[in-house]
Formats: structure tokens, sequence, C-alpha cells
């Protein structure tokens, strides 16, 4: 069965996307832990990261940090972090997540945004992606 990223991937559910390419898709998370905190996954589902093959696994990374510069240029933060749980859906993802303080990334505070605050953001950083 695939998964919901896989869903989003096809357009079977709409996400706000930041940027995609022939191999890798990134979206705003709808439950963040901050403004501006996107999701970064491999379009070919695989459960867990290290299953990826290497040069996906590279792939993954690089676009990762495209986003991460987009989310840098657009988003007040003292820095990006960034976190590969997986254990919420079985596809690989990263979390990219504009912080300025450690517990920014203890996903437990969460953001509050409407359908046309998500949509801004998203537009912000997509504009910026290179």
């Amino acid at each position: 069965m695939a998964s919901i990223f896989t869903k989003i991937v096809s357009g079977e559910i709409p996400s706000y996307k930041i940027a995609e390419d022939e191999n890798f898709y990134a979206f705003l998370d709808i439950n963040p832990n901050a403004i501006g905190h996107t999701l970064v996954i491999p379009k070919k589902e695989e459960n867990k990261i290290f299953d990826l093959s290497k040069d996906t696994f590279l792939g993954l990374m690089d676009f990762s940090y495209r986003v991460a510069k987009a989310l840098e240029k657009t988003i007040s933060c003292e820095r990006i972090g960034m976190s590969v749980i997986g254990l919420e859906v079985p596809h690989v993802h990263v979390h990219l997540i504009p912080i300025n303080t450690m517990t920014d990334m203890q996903f437990v505070k969460k953001e509050k945004l409407s359908n046309e605050d998500f949509i801004a953001i998203a537009d912000k950083v997509s504009n910026a992606f290179e």
C-alpha cells in the first residue's frame, strides 16, 4: 500500500510544494514544529534511509541542502536543523526545521497556520530555491 508521501508525490493528496525534480520532492509539514518546517523525500518509496542506494542517499542530501539554503534565505531563524527519524510514515523523509533553540527540534511545540499562511510560506521558499 502506498504511503501518504507517495500519494502526495502522485498528486492524490495535496501539499504545499517547495521544490521537486525527477527524484525528490520537498513540501511543508502540515503539523510544523516551526514556520517553514519542510519535509524532503525521495519520490521512490523506501522505508529506511540506509536502505536507499548510495547514489539516492547522496542525491537526497544534496536536494535537502538546496532546500535548506532556500529556507535560510526566507525564514528568520538561527539555523536550519535536520532530522531523519522516519517512524511516523514508512517512507524516508528528512525534516528541515528553522530553529532558534534546541527545543525547536523536539517535535512537541507545533505551529498553528492557516491555509493562506502555508501558501505564502511555500511560495516564498520555493521562489528562493536554486
